[in-house]
């Protein structure tokens, strides 16, 4: 299925801003962990903050060809790629109380994938990367789903972005199954792809 961009109780929720000039999302305080955007369970998948200990899983999917083979630099992410992306992701949960999931199948990290701010875009980014081993089992999809309900009705986000690079047909085809429309052609990263929007239904 290959890297992908997709690029999530309300009564705890508050309201937060980026540091970037995005619009204000309703997220929860920075540090919370008690709320149900911390752990959760899909059909297959239970999903869990990431957290430092994730760095072997981190590397084994990262590090992957078949995962970075859509990209414009289809080079695997070398050990220290792979622990500024963890902390990134650290980061992003410190400061906003959601992010990228380590997502858990039979106790084992099989991948991750979650909610981001994306500096020039509106809403929130949606974004998967599993292990090969586990592609062509509905999981890409079954994850997708869900995180678009939570960044649509938990968060409030008004819309939800989805960036496949053109020849990523896996993961074009998961935007369309839970919902996208593609918007247009944008230069990202210096290179081709394809937006995608799944925008809040509100009255």
């Amino acid at each position: 299925m290959g890297s992908c961009w997709f690029e999530a109780s309300r009564s705890q929720l508050g309201m937060c801003r980026t540091r970037s000039s995005s619009p204000p999302i309703a997220c929860l305080p920075a540090g919370h962990g008690s709320s149900g955007l911390s752990e959760r369970l899909t059909e297959r998948l239970h999903w869990r903050p990431q957290r430092e200990g994730d760095f072997a899983a981190v590397r084994a999917v990262f590090s992957h060809p078949e995962v970075v083979a859509h990209r414009p630099d289809p080079r695997p992410e070398t050990e220290n790629e792979c622990r500024l992306r963890l902390a990134k992701d650290l980061d992003h949960w410190r400061r906003h109380g959601f992010g990228r999931w380590a997502l858990e199948r039979d106790g084992a990290v099989i991948g991750f994938g979650g909610l981001t701010y994306r500096e020039g875009f509106t809403g929130l980014n949606l974004s998967y990367h599993l292990h090969p081993d586990y592609w062509g089992q509905g999981l890409a999809s079954e994850f997708a789903a869900a995180a678009v309900e939570i960044a649509l009705e938990d968060l409030l986000a008004p819309q939800v972005i989805g960036i496949a690079r053109p020849v990523n047909l896996a993961s074009r085809r998961v935007l369309a199954k839970v919902g996208f429309t593609f918007v247009r052609h944008i230069t990202y990263g210096g290179h081709p792809g394809l937006l995608h929007v799944k925008r809040a239904e509100r009255s």
